[in-house]
């Protein structure tokens, strides 16, 4: 079965284009042009990823993204002519995967759609085992069903946030910066990289699972070098 991407921009220019370069990669295409019309679209349909551009009418795409957060955890790359660090902030902080900037290059667009689909298929594809939970303290992370539990709280983490977040779990005690977690996390070397995108996610993630974020439990600031959990 093809994958299936859902691409949602008032800008019908744009929807061309992109249909054009992801019909090209074998990808199925759906289109909406406002929020609106996107969550109508998910209550109906299944889809892999969704392409979400931030400023529409109706429904603009951070009101989008938090809604569509609430029950799903789909790879959400959110678009936008703003390319100030606080919008990129704004859009990662309300649950997307990733950001782009207008105008954007389609071959780097298709270069991170493909890297977020092998995170998502990899999550699942991957079968149960005996060993496959990481504990600590009160922190519980299923690797196999991809769950987090604090305090005996399950908590919804997006595929991103999780493969932070057990990659830091998995190697206790060691500190990784913040490139060296992009090119884990995202299987990618950092020539589209931008370092907020891995501070924002981490930011998330800390949200999440803390009880005072800013004094964390968990995820410990290296100053300098990267992020740790401690042994």
């Amino acid at each position: 079965m093809s994958v299936k991407i859902l691409v949602v921009d008032d800008d019908a220019e744009i929807r061309d284009v992109l249909h054009i370069y992801l019909r090209n990669e074998g990808y199925q295409v759906v289109e909406a042009e406002d929020g609106v019309k996107a969550l109508e679209l998910l209550r109906h349909e299944q889809f892999d990823l969704i392409i979400l551009d931030i400023m529409m009418p109706n429904l603009d795409g951070i009101s989008a993204c938090l809604k569509i957060r609430e029950n799903s955890g789909i790879p959400i790359i959110m678009l936008s002519a703003k390319g100030e660090d606080i919008d990129k902030i704004t859009g990662l902080s309300t649950g997307g995967d990733d950001y782009m900037t207008k105008p954007f290059n389609p071959l780097e667009l298709i270069a991170r759609i493909k890297a977020l689909l092998r995170r998502q298929n990899y999550a699942s594809l991957v079968q149960p085992t005996n060993e496959g939970e990481i504990c600590i303290d009160d922190l519980v992370i299923n690797k196999d069903y991809h769950q987090v539990t604090v305090r005996g709280k399950e908590v919804s983490l997006t595929p991103i946030e999780f493969s932070i977040l057990e990659l830091l779990a998995a190697h206790r005690g060691q500190v990784f910066s913040i490139d060296k977690i992009y090119q884990k996390v995202w299987k990618e070397q950092t020539a589209f990289f931008s370092e907020n995108t891995v501070m924002v996610h981490i930011r998330n993630i800390r949200e999440k699972i803390e009880v005072n974020p800013r004094t964390p439990q968990y995820i410990k600031t290296v100053w300098g070098v990267g992020y740790r959990i401690d042994k």
